[in-house]
């Protein structure tokens, strides 16, 4: 059976309270009294029960992170941020993939609340009144991550995402282009997309130019791509912007399926900047977004809930930038 705290005690020749206090480090101990607990919890291989330990301080040092799809292409550096910042405040991370399904987001947040996590950090693809009431209902402190709360009832981590759309809009009419198509998901399904979307409709409204071409396929790549070609082939912008780099890509072989040169015909700008559009070529123009700083800034603002430290907003916007490769460079 594996050890207990009672049997360090008595190996040790201390109380258990004294053990928990250097487990812990809550008081002074003498150095030949830790020394003694130190050499039991090695010789019995005795490793603290984290609940156990959650029950006595009503804290676990853990933290639920749930996710539509850990494996895109932008979540590996997301996440390295949250570790990080997580280790440095001696937190623990459990990481869940929730698919971008409501009831299994929902029913994630009650399986962290039964493991007693001490805050979670949220990231859906559109944050709806179910997912509010779960988080009320479980009464955990919560951080949204790259998702926006319209209402700013709950804190959030992200980039104005309609800004940046009309940034690429701007920076590809500067380089001549009129007629700008725009690639998304269907709307409704992604709330990142649908901000995208209506930043770029305002920004061709505002130079006086119609919005009519846009291109709503389904986001898998194999569909994309079909969709992509068959509309391109049909009619062909100077310029696309894509609202994710997986479009982008799509939109980028679609167009060399129809023999269009990149960026000569027609120019391409993505959105994210993940690996992926410099394995392209011609390398892809992209919106900049800091992955890294999604993770780290949204798990620091969770400790200061956690530390209950002044907060001075709920909304962080991180910046973005444009930057450019040989897909917008004629």
């Amino acid at each position: 059976m594996s050890a207990t705290i009672y049997d360090v005690a008595r190996v040790a020749g201390v109380s258990m309270a004294t053990v928990s206090r250097v487990l812990n480090d809550t008081a002074v101990v003498k150095e030949e009294t830790k020394k003694r607990v130190l050499d039991a919890i090695a010789q019995l291989s005795y490793r603290p029960n984290a609940v156990a330990r959650g029950l006595a301080s009503k804290k676990t040092k853990t933290i639920g992170v749930i996710v539509p799809d850990v494996s895109a292409t932008y979540m590996a550096e997301l996440v390295r941020g949250i570790e990080d910042v997580a280790r440095m405040y001696q937190y623990h991370i459990i990481l869940s993939n929730s698919d971008g399904q409501l009831t299994r987001e929902t029913d994630l947040v009650g399986t962290m609340w039964e493991k007693q996590v001490d805050g979670l950090l949220f990231m859906t693809m559109e944050l709806r009144q179910e997912h509010v009431d779960t988080f009320e209902q479980a009464q955990l402190p919560v951080v949204l991550c790259r998702t926006d709360d319209p209402e700013g009832r709950i804190p959030s981590v992200n980039i104005d995402n309609k800004q940046a759309a009309k940034d690429a809009v701007n920076f590809l009419m500067a380089k001549g282009s009129g007629k700008i198509a725009f690639v998304s998901g269907p709307e409704g399904v992604n709330a990142l997309s649908d901000a995208r979307k209506a930043g770029y409709i305002q920004a061709m409204q505002e130079a006086g130019l119609e919005p009519s071409y846009i291109m709503t396929p389904r986001e898998e790549y194999a569909t994309a791509i079909a969709s992509i070609r068959s509309q391109l082939s049909v009619d062909r912008p100077q310029a696309l912007i894509a609202s994710n780099d997986e479009l982008a890509v799509a939109a980028l072989h679609a167009s060399q399926d129809l023999q269009f040169r990149v960026p000569n015909d027609v120019m391409i700008l993505a959105f994210d900047n993940t690996k992926i559009t410099q394995l392209t070529r011609p390398h892809l123009t992209t919106i900049s977004q800091p992955m890294y700083d999604y993770g780290a800034v949204a798990m620091r603002f969770l400790t200061k809930l956690l530390g209950d430290e002044q907060i001075s907003t709920y909304t962080v916007i991180l910046p973005h930038q444009i930057e450019e490769r040989a897909s917008t460079m004629k």
